[in-house]
């Protein structure tokens, strides 16, 4: 960190940390409610979007709720949910089971996120909202025990820790509250659920990890409004996760399969999952005579109400997935991020106002909405699958989708982080993942090319092992590194254990920045902090 007197500084009456969905739409209701209000949105990615990866089904709810006239403004919605595929999948065979409610598309569109994100910002910007993409919120401001904003990360710290040559110093960006729409497992987030104890009473968080590539297809294969979910094969039993595919746009199809990061078996590798998934029957001909354009990897707050952190302190809140927003069931999570934003706005303008200390009444307007309600409704699903696996879970959620109707008298409940429920390497099978063939299957070096992910080689690693000896005493000894397989993009490797001596080697460069090391390591010995502004991955208009 550089000397604080050597930043330059600057006043807003509202910050807001990423460049989401949930932060833009924070930032639009702000400016609607109180157009004198001054609001700054930072955005570690190089340009709006250039981090959100999904290929996604929106539901415009929430959308409508903010702009109403989003049609006419030309918001890119342009693919018409058509045709619900649910399958369920033995190594050879599919079974179409019936689609789940909540997982019916109908007046719902396919999208590409990231397109949507830019055109949020367009809107905020027409509204007066300041936008300030490649630069990464890197340290929280605090002044008498409430957050006074965030710094920005320094630029040009060469790797041994020395200013170099080109070293510009972080910018502080102080405000009045600051609104934190990082994603998930945002890493100032983190560090702010720690200080507050916001998550005091709750169950822990559970994730997920969500592969994903973008393929474009020949016409005559391609299904405009088409959308197909698998769950089964070829994921075990007790391993919670799924597939999805999605044609839309301009002979686009976005697939990714999803695992829960709850899983037990460290030879699990998710990424070599999504590869040998495309060669299953009933799958395999989707991307026949198709070229794969793009790739990236997020991990996703599965929790849900149950691990709903408290969502304000002194000085500031938390929105969409940073504070676990995502309705798991029906496989959506914009709509809710969109609103969380949209209520955490109207509190903050209150609380300004009224010149209160924090967003107090952000959490009563949160149950009054209709977004607590859904995650209320479907807060069993996701435990019921940790609790009972894959056949267990399925006919909760049918007995809880059917006949309850979201309304059972009891809550099930997370029991234990993810990062604890790894059995050790010499106790769970090993699996034999295919050889990739470089036209339907791939290596992750070369999907990690096609991610656009770049960070300057000579800036110090952003990923910290608190003890380094762990990574072999533990990670490597118990569980043989369960790290070099659940990244999903080749940055750790052991080297030197054929001559007995084994290492960790950190390979930063190629992180496509999906979290997955800080929340499943084992002993939590890795923290994922924001590299320089601008690094990452650079995902392209459709993705």
């Amino acid at each position: 960190m550089s000397d604080t007197a050597a930043r330059e500084r600057m006043e807003f009456d509202v910050v807001i940390v990423g460049a989401g969905p949930s932060g833009l739409a924070a930032a639009i209701r702000l400016r609607q409610l109180a157009p004198e209000l001054t609001v700054c949105v930072v955005e570690k990615g190089s340009e709006v979007g250039a981090h959100i990866l999904s290929g996604a089904v929106i539901e415009p709810r929430a959308l409508t709720e903010l702009l109403p006239d989003w049609r006419e403004r030309g918001a890119p919605l342009h693919t018409p949910a058509q045709d619900d595929r649910f399958l369920y999948l033995t190594r050879t065979r599919a079974l179409r089971m019936p689609t789940p409610p909540q997982m019916h598309n109908h007046g719902n569109y396919i999208v590409g996120l990231g397109d949507v994100c830019r055109w949020l910002g367009q809107q905020a910007e027409a509204l007066g909202v300041e936008i300030y993409p490649g630069f990464a919120a890197a340290e929280v401001l605090e002044e008498d025990g409430r957050v006074a904003g965030i710094a920005t990360g320094d630029m040009g710290i060469e790797k041994s820790g020395r200013k170099g040559p080109n070293f510009q110093p972080g910018m502080e960006l102080r405000a009045r509250c600051t609104i934190f729409a990082e994603g998930c497992r945002g890493s100032l987030t983190k560090r702010l659920i720690e200080r507050f104890n916001l998550c005091a009473g709750h169950d822990p968080q559970t994730y997920g990890i969500g592969v994903k590539e973008l393929w474009e297809v020949p016409q005559q294969v391609h299904q405009p409004g088409l959308i197909v979910h698998t769950t089964g094969w070829p994921l075990d039993m007790a391993t919670y996760g799924g597939s999805f595919l999605y044609h839309f746009g301009d002979n686009l199809v976005a697939y990714g399969v999803v695992v829960g990061l709850d899983y037990r078996n460290p030879w699990l590798a998710p990424f070599e999952e999504m590869q040998r998934l495309k060669t299953h029957p009933a799958l395999r001909g989707y991307f026949a005579g198709g070229r794969r354009i793009a790739y990236g990897a997020r991990a996703l707050a599965e929790g849900g109400f149950q691990s709903l952190p408290q969502p304000s302190f002194p000085g500031g809140c938390l929105v969409g997935d940073t504070a676990g927003f995502l309705n798991v069931p029906k496989i959506k999570g914009i709509h809710t991020a969109i609103k969380s934003g949209m209520v955490a706005a109207e509190a903050v303008a209150e609380m300004l106002a009224h010149d209160q200390d924090q967003p107090a009444s952000y959490a009563e307007r949160l149950r009054a909405s209709w977004l607590w309600d859904e995650l209320w409704r479907v807060r069993n699903v996701r435990p019921a699958f940790a609790k009972w696996g894959l056949l267990g879970g399925l006919a909760n959620a049918a007995l809880d989708t059917y006949v309850l109707r979201g309304r059972a008298p009891w809550t099930l409940h997370h029991r234990t982080p993810d990062n604890a429920t790894l059995r050790p390497a010499a106790e769970a099978p090993q699996i034999a993942y295919p050889r990739p063939d470089g036209v339907l299957t791939f290596d992750r070096l070369s999907s990690v090319f096609i991610s656009n992910t770049t960070h300057a080689e000579n800036q110090p690693a952003h990923l910290h092992l608190r003890d380094p000896a762990l990574a072999i005493t533990v990670n490597w000894e118990t569980y043989r590194s369960p790290e070099t397989r659940y990244c999903p993009a080749g940055v750790y490797e052991i080297v030197g254990a054929e001559e007995g001596a084994p290492r960790l080697q950190i390979n930063f460069t190629n992180c496509v920045h999906c979290k997955t090391c800080d929340i499943k390591d084992p002993m939590q010995n890795i923290d994922w902090v924001t590299p320089e502004g601008g690094g990452g991955p650079a995902y392209p208009g459709g993705m």
